[in-house]
C-alpha cells in the first residue's frame, strides 16, 4: 500500500524537521502524526486517536485547535521541545490536488516571542558560545526585544568559570555551542542540574569564517559591521555567525528586527561572578530562586516591562565609570527631589504598554490588532512626557526628553485605521476602520446593505423605463436578472441584455447589474481580502519605524528605572551616594535593604563600615553566630552594588569609590556531581578570589577554613589574610567574618587590619544579640550559648 498524497507531504515536511514537533495544519486544527503525536498526547494530555493514511495500520494523531495553539505550544516549549509550525500557504479554494504547506517558524525556547509565553519583566536570551583553546566568543541575543550582545576574552584561569560566570548575567534558556565547549564540564553540568536550557551542540563545518562572515555581512550592513570588524574578535564573529544561520532557519522572517550589536568588554562592568550573585541574591534567592526576597524584587517599583527588564540588567551589569554612574544619580536625585514630577511621570508610565516586544511581534507579522491600538496608546503619552522633561536640569533627563521621538505620525496611522473595537484576528475582517479606505467602506456597504441596493437600481429601472411591473430577482444559476412580462417586453431598452426567456416573462442583465451582482457576491471575501492588505500596508509602515520606536521604547525604560530608584528612595529613606574614584568605602547607619524591606516597619539596626586601601583595608569581625555577620557584609556589597547601578542607598551616609568587583564566599555547599566535597567548593572559590580580584575589589569573606579540622582551617584562614594584607599581592579591601577569633591578634602584627565584633550581652547563661557592630575582638565565640538557644 502507498501513503495518502497529504501523508506524503507530511513526510516530506518531517524529514527535514526530524528534531522538532512538527504542528501540521489541517482546516482549523494543527495536526500530529506518529512519534510526535505520541510524545504530544503524553506531554500535552491530549486523547490520541488514528487517521487512515495509506498505510495498513492508521496513523497515530492527536490536535490542537490553530486559534488556541498557542498554549499547546507554551507548555512544548517550555519543556525543552522545539515545535514546527506548518501551515497552509495557498488558498484551498484554488489548489490543485494537496494544499501547499511549509514551515513557516520553528518555535525554541530562546526564540520565542510570543507574550503569552514570555516573563514580562525578563529578557529571553538564546546564547552562543564558541571556545578555542584560551579564548571564547558569545553573543547573547533576545529576539522578543532585538536585543544582542556580544563579548570575547581570554581565560585568565579557568574558562569554565569565565564562561559560567558571564552566562550567570544572562540566565539564557538556550544555548549553541561548538564541540570545544564540551571540555567545560563544569559549565554543561551546571546548565543541565539547573534545568530550562536548552543545549545544541553545532558542527565544527557552520564556524566556517568565510561563511560567518557572509551572515554577519549580510544581517549587519554599514557601519554596524564595520564596528564588529573593527574589534577584530574572529571568535564572536564564528559565535554571531552562526547564531544568526540558527535564527535565519527557525525565524524564516522578521530578522530585520535584529539590527544593533552592542559590543561589551567585561572590564566595563563590576566583575560580579555566579557565586556573588548567587551569595547576595541579587535577582533571586538561593532557596528558593524567587524574585521575593531579592535585592530585584526591593528595588522594582517600575511601572513598565521594558523598565522592568532594564533595571534587571542595571543589576546584572553594575557600572565603574563615575561619570556615567554619576550621570543616573542625578536623575534619580531631580526626580526623588521633584514630587509632583515623580507623581506625573509615574501616572503617564502607568499607561505605557511594552513596546519593545510589540514592535518585534509586528516586524514578525505575527501582532494582533489590539496590539497596534496599544501601541498607539503609548504613543500618545509620549508629547505629555517629553513636556514634563524639558525642563528638567539633570543630563539625563533633559536627554531623553531630546532624543526620544513622540512618534504622533504612528498614533495617528493607527487611529485612522485600526478599529478600536477590532477583534484579535485579522482573518475574520472587522479590523480596519471605517472611513480609513473608499473602497473598503463601499464592499462592506455592499455587504449589509445589499437588498437596499437592490431596491435603489429596481426603483431607478422603473423610473427610467416607465416599466410599472418590472424587477429585480435572484437565482444561483443566473444571479441578479431584471424581469419583464411579455406584455411590456417591446419597452426593454436597447441595453438590457435577454438572458432568459419564460412562458409569460421576460430576463434581462445590464452592464451595472452584472458588476453589482459580483460587488456583492464577492464583497464579503473582498471585504476580509482589502482589509489583510490594508493591514499589511500598517504593518509595513510602522515597521519601517523600528529605529524610531526602539529608541523611544529605551528612553521610557530609563526613565521608568530612574523613577523607581526616586520612589523607593522617598519610601524607604535612601540616600544619594557620593561616587568617585578613590579607594574609600564609607557608610554611615547603613542597612540591609532586602532584610529591612522584609520586617515590616520594625527596626533594622544600622551599622558603620569604613575600608580603604591603607589603614582600614581588612576588618576580621568575629562574634557568635546568629549575631548577624553576615547580614552586615551582605548589606555592604549591596549598599555598593546598588550606588554602582544609580540607586540611593539606605544609609545616613555612603561614600563608594568605584569598586571594580565584588567576590564572596559565604555559606556552604558541595557539588557532588563533580566529585567535590564541601571543603572542595570553598578552597576552590577562594582561589578564584585571590587570583581575580584587584586592590580595586571588594571581598566578602565568610567563615573561611571551616569545612576542615580546627587547626588546619585556622592556618588556612590566617593565610589567605595575610596574603590579603600583602598590598604587593592583593591590597582589596575585605570584611572578613571568622569563629577563629584567634585571628584577632593579626591586627597588632598589620597595620591595614582592624578587629571588630557583633556585640551581645550575656545574662546568666543566656545571651541577646545586640546586632551592632564594634571595635575590637572576642575572646569567645559563644558556641554553646548558641547550641542551647538551637535546643541542645
Amino acid at each position: 500500500m502507498a501513503l495518502s498524497p497529504m501523508m506524503r507531504q507530511y513526510f516530506e515536511i518531517k524529514n527535514r524537521h526530524k528534531d522538532h514537533i512538527v504542528f501540521y495544519r489541517l482546516g482549523d486544527f494543527y495536526e500530529m502524526f506518529f512519534d510526535d503525536a505520541k510524545l504530544a498526547s503524553k506531554e500535552l494530555e491530549l486523547t490520541l486517536t488514528g487517521r487512515d493514511c495509506g498505510l495498513e495500520e492508521r496513523a497515530p494523531m492527536c490536535g490542537v485547535p490553530h486559534h488556541s495553539s498557542e498554549g499547546y505550544v507554551a507548555k512544548l516549549v517550555k519543556k525543552g521541545y522545539k515545535v514546527a509550525i506548518c501551515e497552509q500557504v495557498e488558498n484551498p479554494a484554488e489548489a490543485k490536488g494537496v494544499v501547499r504547506r511549509e514551515i513557516v517558524r520553528v518555535v525554541t525556547p530562546g526564540t520565542v516571542i510570543e507574550s503569552s509565553m514570555l516573563e514580562e519583566g525578563v529578557n529571553n536570551y538564546i546564547v552562543s558560545v564558541y571556545v578555542s583553546a584560551k579564548t571564547a566568543g558569545l553573543c547573547f541575543c533576545d529576539v522578543s526585544t532585538g536585543t544582542i550582545k556580544a563579548t570575547e576574552f581570554s581565560s585568565k584561569l579557568d574558562m569554565d568559570s569565565e564562561i559560567l560566570n558571564e552566562l550567570s548575567r544572562f540566565s539564557p534558556s538556550e544555548m549553541l555551542y561548538n564541540s570545544n565547549t564540551l571540555e567545560c564540564k563544569r559549565l554543561l553540568g551546571y546548565l543541565r542540574d539547573r534545568g530550562g536550557v536548552t543545549l545544541n551542540l553545532i558542527e565544527e563545518a557552520a564556524y566556517d569564517a568565510r561563511n560567518c562572515e557572509e551572515m554577519i555581512a549580510k544581517q549587519f550592513r554599514g557601519n554596524k559591521y564595520a564596528l564588529i570588524k573593527e574589534k577584530g574578535k574572529a571568535y564572536v564573529e564564528k559565535a554571531l555567525g552562526v547564531l544568526i544561520k540558527y535564527l535565519s532557519e527557525t525565524q524564516m522572517s522578521g530578522l530585520s528586527r535584529i539590527n544593533e550589536i552592542e559590543y561589551y568588554d567585561a572590564s566595563q562592568y563590576m566583575e560580579l561572578d555566579f557565586t556573588a550573585k548567587r551569595n547576595l541574591e541579587i535577582t533571586e534567592t538561593m532557596m528558593t530562586r524567587e524574585k521575593r526576597g531579592s535585592l530585584l524584587w526591593t528595588l522594582d517599583k517600575t511601572s513598565t516591562s521594558m523598565g522592568k527588564r532594564l533595571l534587571r540588567s542595571y543589576m546584572e551589569l553594575p557600572l565603574i565609570n563615575v561619570a556615567a554612574i554619576s550621570r543616573r544619580l542625578g536623575a534619580v536625585n531631580e526626580l526623588y527631589e521633584n514630587g509632583a514630577l515623580r507623581a506625573q511621570v509615574g501616572e503617564e508610565l502607568g499607561g505605557i504598554y511594552d513596546i519593545e516586544r510589540i514592535i518585534t511581534r509586528i516586524v514578525y507579522g505575527n501582532a494582533n490588532p489590539r496590539e497596534y491600538l496599544s501601541l498607539a496608546a503609548t504613543a500618545k503619552r509620549i508629547p505629555k512626557i517629553k513636556e514634563l522633561l524639558c525642563v528638567c536640569k539633570s543630563d539625563a533627563l533633559r536627554g531623553i526628553c531630546e532624543n526620544t521621538d513622540d512618534i504622533s505620525d504612528i498614533a495617528s496611522l493607527i487611529d485612522g485605521a485600526i478599529d478600536e473595537e477590532a477583534p484579535v484576528s485579522v482573518k475574520d475582517g472587522g479590523v480596519i476602520r471605517a472611513g480609513y479606505d473608499a473602497e473598503l467602506d463601499e464592499l462592506r456597504a455592499l455587504v449589509s446593505n445589499a437588498k437596499e441596493y437592490i431596491a435603489k437600481i429596481e426603483a431607478a429601472e422603473r423610473e427610467k423605463t416607465d416599466i410599472k411591473g418590472l424587477k429585480i430577482g435572484y437565482n444561483r444559476v443566473f444571479g441578479y436578472y431584471i424581469e419583464i412580462t411579455k406584455s411590456y417586453q417591446d419597452m426593454a431598452p436597447d441595453y438590457y441584455i435577454r438572458k432568459q426567456t419564460l412562458a409569460n416573462c421576460e430576463r434581462y442583465i445590464t452592464p451595472e447589474l452584472k458588476e453589482l451582482e459580483e460587488k456583492i457576491l464577492s464583497a464579503a471575501e473582498k471585504s476580509v481580502a482589502l482589509e489583510q492588505r490594508l493591514f499589511e500596508g500598517v504593518r509595513k509602515y510602522i515597521s519601517d519605524q523600528l529605529g524610531r520606536i526602539q529608541n523611544t521604547a529605551n528612553n521610557i525604560a530609563q526613565l521608568d528605572v530612574y523613577r523607581s530608584f526616586a520612589v523607593i528612595a522617598m519610601e524607604n529613606g535612601y540616600v544619594c551616594p557620593v561616587v568617585d574614584e578613590s579607594d574609600k568605602l564609607i557608610i554611615k547607619d547603613g542597612r540591609h535593604p532586602v532584610v529591612e524591606e522584609l520586617m515590616n516597619g520594625a527596626p533594622f539596626v544600622s551599622n558603620d563600615v569604613e575600608l580603604d586601601c591603607a589603614g582600614n583595608q581588612i576588618a576580621i569581625i568575629t562574634g557568635p553566630n546568629m549575631a548577624g555577620k553576615s547580614t552586615y557584609m551582605r548589606q555592604v556589597a549591596l549598599i555598593t552594588l546598588m550606588a554602582q547601578i544609580g540607586s540611593f542607598v539606605p544609609a545616613s551616609y555612603a561614600r563608594i569609590g568605584v569598586v571594580d568587583g565584588i567576590y564572596t564566599r559565604v555559606g556552604a555547599s558541595d557539588d557532588l556531581a563533580s566529585g567535590q566535597s564541601t571543603f572542595m567548593v570553598e578552597m576552590n572559590e577562594v582561589a578564584n578570589i585571590l587570583k581575580n580580584s584587584t586592590k580595586r575589589s571588594l571581598l566578602i569573606l565568610d567563615e573561611i577554613g571551616r569545612g576542615t579540622s580546627t587547626f588546619d582551617g585556622m592556618s588556612i584562614a590566617r593565610a589567605v589574610i595575610e596574603h590579603i594584607a600583602d598590598r604587593k599581592k592583593s591590597g582589596a579591601k575585605t570584611l572578613f567574618a571568622t569563629h577563629y577569633h584567634q585571628l584577632s591578634e593579626l591586627e597588632a602584627d598589620f597595620d591595614n587590619i582592624k578587629n571588630y565584633n557583633i556585640a551581645v550581652r550575656k545574662r546568666g547563661d543566656d545571651i541577646v544579640f545586640l546586632r551592632k557592630i564594634v571595635p575590637g575582638g572576642v575572646d569567645d565565640s559563644y558556641g554553646i550559648e548558641v547550641s542551647k538557644l538551637a535546643g541542645i
